[in-house]
């Protein structure tokens, strides 16, 4: 009986209170309906409004699912947006004033699109987009006969050449030029006024490639002071191979000489986007990768040496040192994590016996002494003595090395011994902007004596000084265009905030400098060359 009772009672709580909740929701829905439209929307919304700003009868309170919408299309990967796609191009929903400004808000905080990109917006600057002259066959690095065939041997001769001994082809006239491998197009376009033109599709591309193809063949460059290998890949293609020596937030300790300091592999990553950034383009093309140690390294490796040095941590990691003048011994391996490293990836310049190359000593080369000075360091009036020096008495040759001076300031490389030229354009051509491991080792000094070149004759290019204007300025600030470019790496971030903060202090030194000059000349022109003559034209002239 007793059962039956609780039962029952449990039946009717049930049906209670289901018809309780029934009527709640009938009440809350008549309530709804009988307020008017004008006071649906929740107060929230208003205070929402108001701390971000929005005046009181703006659109965007009224709509915030519209708002909604457009925050989750502002801030989404994709370029495109629901909004856009549903209507023809140039034909899209109107937007107010008081809308404008909150829209463009969010424009700039997009990561995605270009109208947000201090980058981008850089490159299409007018500076950015002075043309070079007239490229004629003569200004050519090689001239693609489609009736011959060319083969590619190796000299073994240079860091930035092909030491491997396999043979390849170029393609003959029945094979289209788009079916040529990256790196022979990057080849095959190097001209007297660029090693790559501006804004070129094949420059990612490469870049791509030099991050994910395939290695089959890993060998130690000869030669050099640190460790370094030569990788090959499936298409003939070949990169030069530095690895990690130091984390991004490590720098080159004070008592290091700068002939005894590491190479960094994010520095000549940095170097390349920095050397592109300043629209010099006189660096190859730099990837970052990570290298598999075992699989891309010692399993495919035929160098006995190098095959010699590898061997397993304590912690279990796989290492090696390889042969070399410095770092390349059991204390200073190169250990994987286990078998994972770090490394810059440098597109090669075709082989010497292709494109032979002069290399040339710096004037203000250092005594690499641990006491002795060089020549320039203790003249002042150094520079006069260089003018009347072939071949920095004509041409703008000096105005070349001169920038130069101001890429190595920026990254704080004091190790530009030598540079090196094509040697089929003679005198006039760009010089070749190659090693630059050295570079950023410390972001909290800043290396004055790099400089010197340019303090000494105060001479640069019209065209480098109003770039270097252009970014001290806060649209296209250098560490904010930088940061942006090295984003794109595989291995992001590249560079620690405190170095991207040390090239606008540099920059600043690097005008400071130029403004010097500028007061103890008196006349513009002494100082800042007018380079936008076609460099025929130029080489008449001479620097003094």
């Amino acid at each position: 009986m007793r059962r039956q009772l609780q039962t029952l009672f449990q039946r009717k709580f049930k049906i209670g209170l289901f018809f309780l909740l029934l009527l709640a929701f009938l009440m809350h829905l008549a309530m709804d309906l009988a307020l008017p439209s004008t006071h649906r929307s929740c107060s929230c919304d208003q205070k929402a409004a108001k701390a971000l700003g929005i005046p009181a009868g703006s659109r965007l309170v009224a709509g915030p699912k519209k708002l909604s919408l457009r925050i989750l299309q502002d801030f989404s990967g994709s370029n495109g947006s629901l909004e856009k796609s549903s209507h023809p191009q140039g034909v899209g929903p109107q937007v107010k004033d008081g809308d404008r400004g909150i829209q463009h808000q969010h424009e700039d905080l997009n990561p995605g699109g270009t109208k947000g990109s201090k980058l981008a917006a850089l490159f299409e600057h007018p500076l950015y987009k002075i043309p070079i002259p007239e490229v004629t066959d003569r200004d050519k690095l090689f001239v693609v006969n489609p009736m011959e065939k060319f083969s590619l041997r190796s000299s073994g001769s240079d860091e930035w050449v092909s030491n491997s001994k396999a043979e390849m082809v170029l393609p003959t006239g029945k094979t289209a030029y788009d079916t040529y491998p990256a790196w022979l197009k990057f080849h095959v376009g190097i001209n007297r006024y660029e090693l790559y033109p501006r804004q070129n599709p094949l420059t990612p591309a490469l870049i791509e490639d030099l991050a994910t193809l395939k290695i089959v063949s890993s060998v130690q460059k000869s030669g050099g002071t640190q460790l370094k290998l030569i990788m090959m890949f499936p298409n003939y293609g070949q990169a030069l191979f530095k690895p990690m020596k130091q984390t991004r937030d490590q720098e080159t300790p004070v008592d290091f000489f700068y002939f005894s300091d590491f190479e960094r592999h994010n520095a000549e990553i940095a170097a390349f986007h920095l050397d592109r950034i300043l629209d010099f383009r006189r660096i190859p093309p730099v990837s970052g990768r990570l290298v598999n140690i075992t699989q891309e390294i010692r399993d495919i490796t035929t160098d006995k040496k190098l095959a010699k040095t590898f061997f397993i941590s304590p912690a279990g990691n796989v290492c090696f040192y390889g042969e070399c003048s410095y770092y390349c011994s059991t204390e200073h391996a190169l250990c994987g994590k286990p078998d994972q490293l770090e490394g810059s990836m440098a597109a090669l310049l075709p082989d010497k016996t292709l494109a032979k190359r002069r290399s040339w000593r710096s004037p203000w080369r250092r005594s690499y002494h641990k006491s002795k000075k060089a020549e320039w360091e203790l003249n002042p009036n150094y520079c006069a003595q260089v003018k009347e020096t072939p071949p920095y008495n004509r041409g703008h040759r000096l105005l070349d090395l001169i920038d130069m001076t101001v890429l190595d300031f920026l990254m704080g490389n004091m190790d530009r011994h030598h540079y090196e030229t094509f040697e089929k354009f003679g005198n006039d051509t760009f010089l070749l902007h190659l090693d630059n491991g050295r570079g950023f080792g410390t972001h909290s000094h800043d290396e004055m004596s790099i400089l010197a070149p340019l303090q000494q004759c105060c001479r640069i290019k019209k065209s480098t000084y109003l770039r270097l204007q252009l970014l001290a300025t806060e649209p296209y600030r250098l560490s904010d265009v930088l940061r942006e470019a090295l984003a794109s790496d595989r291995l992001a971030p590249i560079l620690a905030e405190p170095h991207l903060w040390a090239l606008d202090r540099r920059l600043a030194k690097v005008l400071a400098a130029v403004g010097k000059c500028l007061a103890k000349a008196g006349q513009e022109q002494d100082v800042v060359v007018d380079d936008a003559a076609r460099p025929r034209e130029r080489e008449k002239r001479t620097p003094a």
